[in-house]
């Protein structure tokens, strides 16, 4: 792991790397696993959509709370009462088969049917990352870190046809199979939970720091928050949970085959994070946002035109090549333009909104797939998502980090 890291990284941030990735095989697995574990309960496509919505508002509803009152909390302790929550989601996942059980313990949980990282682990772990390095490599650290957890979560992805060869090998249910991902998601987050007592006071505010959670930067990141919201609007028709549903309703694509489709998507979206330090080394954070999203959204919307599977996961992969290389990039841009000690709350605003904003368009996902085949979902989020990139261009192109003034 430190041969990964950037030149002057910390040894804490090799911890929250490993945290990240253990994390981000949960994840990946249960990104896939959901629809067909929920559509083995016999839940419809507006029930699924409902509960990844409600899962979504919860996760956004925590994360808020989280960032909001970090500046004042041990970051260490916080981290660890959090992983005793993922472990409480895995077994309430494993153990309940109701709706509205289910429902609950969605919303009070860190399950995380997206596939990305947008649960309140987030806005702890970028706070504390800037403070492990130096400011010329920030977006490297930033980098590895979304390389790791993408990379990881798509090797997650990858096992989720495991469920179902077991439970033809060893003649069990396919309910009981599936059910079985989320005590391994439990079991994460047992090992995230020791790894974070590896980390070091270092990771602690100053003593005598601010205890203002926003302050000279509040109007810069409630506008990034805004045009993020955007951005995660557009996603949230796309998340991963449901674009396997639709690969499946429209193609038939089983769920291994679908497993081994985000995993390729996911090695292409890692590896780009490295490619976009490069890119904004030359042209800035906020082009390199910008510059590679685009293209990225146009795939999108021509998936939805695809006759055959082999064409409509051809752009799926050439969109997930570009992207998430504005992860990094996003990550460390908002890290940058606010002070030390309002990154945590300032993670937060700009991830919660984007939670927030990606709750409800599962439903009308849902409704619009139970309705018809059609890639609809696709062409409205990758539409949402080519406006934020051209507002985000317009607004903030002249605002950059002191290294890029530099």
């Amino acid at each position: 792991m430190p041969r990964l890291l950037p030149p002057g990284a910390s040894r804490d941030a090799v911890v929250l790397l490993q945290t990240r990735a253990v994390r981000a095989l949960g994840d990946g697995l249960v990104s896939v696993v959901l629809a067909a574990y929920l559509t083995a309960l016999g839940f419809s496509e507006v029930r699924i959509g409902i509960l990844v919505t409600v899962t979504l508002l919860g996760s956004a509803a925590l994360t808020l709370a989280v960032g909001l009152r970090a500046h004042a909390y041990p970051r260490r302790r916080l981290l660890r009462l959090v992983s005793l929550l993922m472990i409480a989601t895995g077994v309430g996942f494993a153990v309940f088969t109701g709706f509205w059980p289910l429902a609950l313990v969605g919303m009070i949980g860190t399950l995380n049917p997206s596939g990305g990282d947008v649960s309140v682990f987030l806005p702890t772990e970028q706070a504390l990352l800037p403070a492990t390095i130096g400011s010329d490599h920030r977006t490297a650290l930033f980098a590895r870190y979304s390389l790791i957890g993408t990379l990881v979560a798509a090797l997650g992805a990858s096992l989720a046809g495991v469920p179902e060869w077991v439970a033809r090998r060893i003649h069990v249910a396919e309910t009981t199979a599936l059910r079985s991902t989320f005590v391994l998601y439990a079991v994460l987050g047992v090992v995230v939970l020791v790894r974070y007592r590896h980390l070091s006071p270092n990771v602690e505010p100053a003593p005598g720091a601010t205890s203002v959670a926003l302050g000279p930067s509040k109007r810069t990141v409630y506008r990034l928050a805004a045009l993020f919201s955007l951005d995660a609007l557009g996603g949230g028709f796309v998340i991963t949970a449901l674009v396997v549903l639709w690969l499946q309703r429209r193609f038939g694509l089983s769920l291994a085959v679908s497993g081994a489709v985000f995993f390729w998507a996911g090695v292409c979206s890692a590896f780009s994070a490295l490619v976009a330090v490069r890119i904004a080394s030359r042209i800035g954070l906020v082009r390199t946002m910008v510059f590679t999203h685009l293209p990225a959204n146009g795939l999108l919307i021509l998936t939805a035109f695809m006759p055959t599977a082999p064409l409509a996961v051809a752009c799926l992969l050439g969109r997930s090549a570009l992207s998430q290389m504005d992860v990094p990039a996003r990550t460390s841009y908002v890290m940058a333009v606010v002070t030390p000690e309002e990154r945590p709350a300032a993670a937060s605003v700009t991830n919660v909104p984007r939670s927030l904003a990606s709750a409800l368009p599962p439903i009308a996902a849902g409704w619009m797939l139970s309705h018809s085949h059609f890639g609809w979902p696709l062409i409205i989020g990758g539409s949402l998502k080519a406006i934020y990139d051209l507002l985000l261009l317009h607004q903030f192109r002249d605002l950059r980090p002191p290294e890029e003034q530099a």
